[in-house]
């Protein structure tokens, strides 16, 4: 058997030199060009500098060949496209996070009113995280307002400081109602301020004002003392509790940069009459005054004392306002009836050219002086009545 293999065998003709075996590699010679992907692996070796049979490589040589692989790598890095592509518009999630909501409504409560705010997509919300633009607020601070109101004990006081209360409840907030008291501070006054839910102050002024005809000048300086004090940033506002008033009026007080006016409408029932107290405006321009009264025309400034509101800021920061006096601004109680507010005004602004004009022209009245009050009426102590009433008709 042996002697048939060696015959059947291809190789058995052929001589075998020093030992060699059939299954010598040189019996397999490699081709002349080998396979592409050996070329490539062999010229990335080469390329990394990697030895070869020949000897070993510069370190200098390696560095320089590696640095160039990777720079002419990440140069094609940089031209791949990062991203997709949606309709017309190309977003780069990779590096950007944007959030648009749908257009939806925004209804802020609150116990002093209603904010609403429409949004949509072009108008992303306030708070929406988005890194690829800059954010929009829509939302301006408004201004504090500052409502000074002198009031004492008489029978009508209960429902003028309500009727007060329920007017500033509409107003949005902020919105700071200090309320001034003579002598002392009644129960009655706090319980009805507490109820209003307004933000208030309750102070009371130690100064006797039975000598003056405006009894609430002491209870005015005792608020601007309080406001100067304290550095209360916001619009002030005399607001007599037996005047009546539009929620417009304190829409428009926002506006006022330093010194706001506009004409006031005062009743009087005891004369029935009616008298327009104010200025005259060119848009918000100041050029004349308002006036019937024949005693009066040697004042100043024809205006009410709720007939005008300033920044609060005048009467704790001078510089800022160019004053030319450091002085307290104060009501004077040495000056006779009806001059009260010209003198005060007198110390807050030089002339027309510094006031502003509220309403377009100042052809708006939004708030009524009305002399309204109840003489000779007994009411119960904190309008509680302790006992029953007589019957006049008795019950069938």
């Amino acid at each position: 058997m042996a002697s048939i293999r060696r015959t059947l065998s291809p190789y058995h003709d052929r001589p075998y030199q020093n030992g060699e075996s059939p299954y010598s590699p040189k019996l397999f010679p490699s081709p002349k060009y080998s396979s592409p992907l050996r070329e490539f692996g062999a010229g990335v070796r080469r390329f990394l500098g990697y030895p070869s049979r020949k000897g070993p490589p510069s370190w200098r040589r390696t560095l320089f060949y590696r640095c160039l692989f990777f720079l002419f790598l990440g140069f094609l890095l940089g031209l791949s496209p990062l991203g997709h592509v949606d309709g017309d518009d190309i977003h780069r999630h990779d590096f950007s996070f944007e959030i648009k909501p749908p257009a939806v409504n925004i209804h802020q409560n609150d116990d002093l009113g209603v904010v609403e705010r429409q949004a949509s997509e072009d108008r992303p919300l306030v708070g929406a995280v988005s890194f690829g633009e800059r954010m929009r607020y829509d939302l301006v601070p408004r201004k504090q307002l500052i409502v000074v109101t002198p009031t004492y004990s008489r029978a009508l006081q209960a429902y003028f400081l309500n009727r007060m209360g329920h007017v500033l409840r509409l107003v949005p907030p902020p919105l700071l109602w200090i309320v001034v008291e003579a002598k002392a501070e009644s129960m009655e006054t706090a319980d009805i301020l507490r109820k209003t839910g307004v933000m208030y102050r309750h102070l009371v002024t130690a100064k006797n004002s039975t000598n003056i005809k405006d009894r609430g000048v002491h209870q005015r300086n005792t608020a601007l003392e309080h406001i100067e004090r304290h550095k209360l940033d916001g619009i002030v506002y005399f607001a007599d509790d037996d005047n009546i008033y539009s929620l417009e009026l304190f829409q428009s007080l926002r506006e006022i940069s330093r010194f706001g006016i506009w004409p006031v409408a005062m009743l009087e029932q005891s004369k029935n009459k009616a008298i327009l107290e104010g200025p005259v405006c060119n848009r918000s321009q100041v050029i004349g005054w308002h006036t019937n009264e024949k005693s009066k025309r040697l004042r100043r400034f024809h205006v009410d004392m709720s007939g005008f509101a300033f920044n609060s800021t005048i009467l704790w920061d001078p510089k800022r306002w160019r004053r030319p006096t450091s002085a307290p601004i104060r009501q004077l109680d040495t000056v006779k009836e009806g001059f009260q507010e010209t003198t005060f005004i007198e110390q807050v602004v030089e002339d027309e050219g510094q006031m502003e004009g509220t309403t377009p022209g100042c052809s708006k009245i939004m708030n009524w002086h009305v002399h309204l009050e109840a003489r000779n009426f007994d009411y119960p102590r904190g309008w509680l009545l302790q006992k029953n009433l007589d019957a006049v008709l008795p019950i069938k």
